[in-house]
């Protein structure tokens, strides 16, 4: 299976990083600046939702086969609760359901301050992996 380096993805053009990786948690922080801001210059709620997926699905493939399963995002929600204009942002994922063909992660991102900006629940499809993916 090919993965690609992460500065060849949306995770490289956002600037996202992972900072921490267990079975049961998932830390990622990404920037709040031209790349990742909607036209009126906040944060934009699809940069959030960017994130929230990420650490989603790199919580999922931590816990599967990753010599033959993939993780996908299958659905997933946000609501944005408080703007931001620049900075960093911190997700933090912990699994709610860990199971054979989907998991479902919660996922809060906070700023500097701890102070909730958006919160996220997203569904992951665990598949067989393809050769050629």
């Amino acid at each position: 299976m090919n993965i690609k380096p992460v500065e060849e993805t949306i995770l490289g053009a956002l600037g996202i990083e992972v900072t921490e990786l267990t079975g049961d948690k998932v830390v990622a922080t990404m920037p709040v600046h031209s790349a990742t801001h909607q036209p009126f210059g906040l944060l934009h709620g699809g940069a959030s939702v960017v994130l929230a997926e990420t650490v989603a699905s790199m919580g999922t493939w931590n816990l599967v086969d990753q010599e033959n399963e993939i993780a996908v995002g299958l659905e997933i929600n946000a609501n944005h609760l408080r703007s931001k204009t620049d900075g960093i942002v911190t997700a933090v994922a912990t699994p709610l359901h860990k199971g054979r063909t989907t998991m479902v992660w919660e996922i809060k991102i906070v700023d500097e301050e701890e102070k909730l900006i958006c919160i996220s629940r997203c569904t992951v499809a665990i598949r067989k992996a393809k050769a050629d993916v």
